[in-house]
């Protein structure tokens, strides 16, 4: 089929290439601008869908917006079956989305309604949720509202953190689009309306929700971490005023409940930290600016007396 793909991040690379490698004509790309790049910033580097597309010789369109009629206009002429979008990064008005002979599909990491939004990954992950899942549905005007054809779920575990679940998603969402195109060329493609219930929103990560609070219990600063690595990443700092240093962690799990009148400190060297139900151990750490290193490895570098509150 005619296809126009449009997507930014390297989370979309994988259904671009897989649609490729299924034989369907790519006709355009459309992604977001180059960005600067390098120490300086001076350098615009493209985005990793525009790299693939290029590496095959595929149009691509890097408009800041599709509101406008000439892009509109651009866009229809191109005359395509249908639109596949995964993190695209720009909303799609009604004459884009009825463009295309078969309209446009998205490939969504999450298990629809839940986590409608641009952050479904690490949201799942934060809230405790034992599974989550790549769907595509087909869009509407709303926000991640409209029917879906096709899911496949994914466990979510004490080890999950947002980089590894993001790998999973995104293994999934290539085969899963490329099924999902075999059964619109066919006519055979069933379209479920999303539930009514347990619609949840999955709002960008604000940098200012990263620092953990090790006031809560186990389980939520445990998810707070592993749902934020490893970008953001959450963190806490070391000293005060002017000569706190901010440490991301990376990694961490759950042990043993110890004496709830020590949270928020450290209660031994290896790293654990008293929460307000049970105790979280700290495995893998990032000092700003530096390497991440295992828990060990960052003690030689670092003191952090039993007793030290962290913050």
């Amino acid at each position: 089929m005619r296809i126009v793909f449009m997507g930014t991040p390297e989370f979309s690379t994988a259904t671009l290439k897989a649609l490729i490698d299924a034989g369907h004509d790519i006709v355009c790309v459309y992604t977001q601008p180059p960005r600067p790049a390098g120490r300086r910033g001076l350098e615009l580097k493209p985005s990793p869908v525009h790299a693939l597309a290029d590496k095959h010789s595929i149009e691509v369109r890097t408009p800041i917006s599709l509101k406008p009629e000439e892009e509109q206009s651009r866009f229809d002429a191109l005359d395509a079956d249908v639109a596949i979008v995964v993190a695209y990064g720009l909303l799609l008005p009604k004459p884009i989305l009825d463009s295309p002979k078969h309209g446009c599909f998205n490939g969504h990491a999450s298990l629809l309604p839940r986590w409608r939004g641009a952050a479904p990954i690490q949201r799942a992950i934060m809230a405790g949720d034992d599974v989550t899942g790549m769907m595509i549905m087909k869009m509407d005007v709303g926000l991640d509202t409209g029917p879906y054809a096709l899911s496949e779920k994914v466990d979510i575990t004490d080890d999950t953190t947002a980089g590894s679940l993001h790998d999973q998603l995104m293994d999934i969402s290539g085969p899963l689009a490329v099924k999902a195109m075999e059964l619109l060329e066919t006519n055979e493609i069933e379209l479920i309306e999303q539930k009514e219930e347990g619609i949840t929103y999955a709002a960008k990560i604000d940098k200012a929700e990263c620092r953990i609070n090790f006031e809560k219990s186990a389980k939520d600063v445990h998810r707070h971490i592993m749902g934020l690595s490893p970008f953001p990443g959450a963190w806490f700092e070391l000293g005060e005023g002017k000569k706190a240093v901010r440490v991301k962690v990376l990694r961490s799990k759950i042990v043993d409940s110890i004496d709830s009148s020590l949270v928020g400190q450290v209660i031994d060297d290896k790293l654990t930290i008293a929460c307000a139900d049970g105790a979280i151990q700290l495995i893998e750490l990032q000092k700003a600016g530096g390497k991440k290193m295992d828990a060990q490895s960052f003690l030689r570098g670092v003191t952090i007396d039993a007793g030290t509150k962290l913050t």
